[in-house]
């Protein structure tokens, strides 16, 4: 099976779904991740080397999870929506074209972040269901300290239809978010490795298991 992952920023993909990134990776199947975004600028940092910095951050904690390919797409942090839509659905399109996936995996549509938004909205349109082209399931996931935050932007809360079990791959998450501390945040902070078990161990317990990491089924053939 063929995956990808299209993630805004570095280290979404690991908060939204990094141990399920292990977990597919485990089972062979192979995994490529896309971060669309640099990340740090719009915090106004715009030191060419803590982007380096930040990007060998990704890459390794993306070996660490058994991605087979990263690839940096080094869109404005936080200005996606200063450039047509077009251009992003474009090079989702590429994307899909070169790791042909069966599954996306990529960000929720309700949500506070301006790119993770366009994200998602692109995802869709990339990867409509076009006759004669290979049928991709779509799965969307939270990110902390974003989703949660994205509420009242008029459209639904975050009500996932799919729970996998990765309660024997959470550690592996923990360990690629060590990778990213400069990201990470000091607890009560959403962006905390406490709250990052928690959200775990609650999206465990609305299935009856340990630990889950929880997805918005878009698209699927059921």
């Amino acid at each position: 099976m063929n995956v990808l992952v299209i993630a805004a920023h570095p280290d979404d993909e690991i908060l939204g779904c990094g141990a399920t990134i292990f977990k597919h990776s485990s089972k062979k199947d192979i995994v490529n991740v896309a971060i669309m975004a640099t990340g740090l600028t719009s915090r106004g940092d715009t030191s060419t080397e803590n982007i380096l910095e930040l990007k060998k951050s990704a890459a390794k904690a993306s070996n660490l999870l058994g991605v087979s390919e990263i690839v940096f797409c080094d869109k404005k942090d936080n200005m996606m929506d200063t450039e047509p839509i077009l251009y992003i659905v474009k090079d989702i399109e590429n994307l899909i074209n070169k790791f042909e996936p069966d599954i996306i995996y990529s960000h929720f549509y309700s949500d506070l972040n301006i790119d993770h938004q366009l994200i998602s909205e692109s995802v869709q349109i990339a990867a409509r269901p076009i006759p004669g082209k290979k049928f991709i399931e779509i799965r969307l996931f939270e990110v902390l300290s974003s989703t949660e935050w994205g509420r009242n932007i008029g459209k639904s809360n975050f009500n996932p239809n799919l729970y996998i079990d990765v309660s024997s791959e959470m550690h592996k998450k923990i360990e690629a978010l060590e990778i990213y501390k400069s990201e990470m945040r000091n607890f009560p902070h959403p962006r905390s490795y406490r709250i990052v078990r928690s959200l775990a161990e609650l999206r465990g317990s609305e299935c009856g298991i340990e630990s889950a990491e929880a997805f918005f089924i878009l698209r699927s053939k059921g």
